[in-house]
């Protein structure tokens, strides 16, 4: 396989929430929604899905998990600065995020705080001083 993520998929238990959020607090409009059962979001180099949870958990053929558990599992959003991490906690405060974690100085030296959707889904915003952003909005990842 090559080294890349094309799609990732985050099982919803209201998609019309789901959409709702990503669209109205996080800011991202979805590039289409496929029979009130999937929503696709273009992130520029991936695409986030939102589907129902019921049909994600019959696609991958297990049971539907357990509401609330956490999934050790955390989607992160790479900020070029510290103070752009302050000013997109406050714009999410602002539409109605729930704040689990609010940005704070980290041991290895960035800033980062989390929020989670309205399916209990972690996501940190972080800023990292040793991998820059790029023009394009890559990460510059340092390579040993």
């Amino acid at each position: 396989m090559e080294p890349r993520v094309t799609l990732i998929t985050l099982g919803v238990a209201d998609l019309a929430r789901a959409v709702a959020f990503y669209r109205d607090v996080v800011g991202w409009e979805p590039a289409s929604v496929v029979e009130d059962d999937v929503a696709f979001f273009d992130l520029d180099g991936f695409i986030l899905a939102l589907w129902r949870e019921r049909s994600l958990a019959a696609d991958v053929g297990a049971p539907r998990a357990e509401r609330g558990s956490f999934e050790a599992v955390a989607l992160a959003y790479n900020a070029r600065s510290h103070d752009e991490v302050d000013t997109i906690f406050a714009s999410l405060g602002e539409r109605g995020a729930r704040i689990v974690k609010p940005p704070a100085d980290t041991d290895w030296g960035g800033y980062s705080g989390y929020f989670v959707d309205p399916d209990g889904h972690h996501w940190e915003v972080a800023w990292n001083p040793f991998w820059p952003i790029r023009e394009d909005g890559r990460i510059d990842y340092p390579k040993d």
